[in-house]
């Protein structure tokens, strides 16, 4: 699988990365407040030190207009796809480490089901944020070649990824809802079809080598 650069042009329909940002601080921080297995993948989604610094401040003003955020991390070791999800409201990856993370349009989704061979991979390298639209489908960043387990801090709208609301079902869409502000489509492989997951990507499972 081809492996961009998120400073590349086929990245811009997806998001764009940060410039101008002084994040030093705010990666030593999340270096000395997480964790990183090397055999699976934590998600936390808010850590109150990380959302006290500066840059943290700053992204809740000047990149997401004032609105509340959460600051939190995803880390780990993570080789395959799985799933994708997407939210409303932009996404903020932070990587202290070189990431790949396989992304696809929303708009390549029909009734909930999306082929694998829309993925397209990015290396987001350490020291480097970037934003991806609410249009971008995600998952979990995935290790570059070379590393065994990464550090990546995960900002979204404040809530999204707790709790899943009771709702009724109307729409298709809602049958993606997978957690608060999260809707998700699974490949029949993933673990979270056990938990309730929509089935909806089909193809190869993707596995970075």
């Amino acid at each position: 699988m081809e492996i961009k650069d998120v400073r590349s042009s086929d990245f811009k329909k997806y998001g764009f990365v940060l410039e101008g940002y002084d994040f030093s601080d705010f990666i030593d921080t999340l270096n000395a407040v997480s964790e990183k297995p090397a055999d699976s993948v934590i998600y936390v989604p808010g850590d109150e030190k990380l959302e006290s610094l500066a840059f943290s401040k700053l992204c809740a003003s000047n990149l997401y207009g004032g609105m509340p955020i959460q600051v939190g991390y995803c880390n780990g070791y993570n080789k395959t796809l799985n799933c994708l999800e997407y939210h409303r409201g932009p996404e903020i990856n932070v990587a202290a480490d070189d990431v790949i993370l396989l992304i696809a349009s929303l708009s390549k989704v029909t009734d909930g089901i999306l082929d694998t061979s829309e993925v397209e991979a990015f290396l987001l390298p350490a020291n480097t944020a970037a934003l991806i639209y609410e249009t971008t489908m995600h998952y979990a960043p995935c290790c570059a070649e070379g590393t065994d387990s990464f550090r990546v801090a995960i900002i979204l709208p404040r809530d999204t990824n707790t709790d899943k609301p009771e709702i009724e079902t109307i729409s298709l869409e809602d049958k993606l809802l997978f957690a608060r502000n999260k809707w998700l489509i699974a490949h029949k492989d993933a673990p979270e079809v056990a938990q309730g997951a929509f089935v909806g990507l089909t193809g190869e499972n993707i596995v970075l080598k």
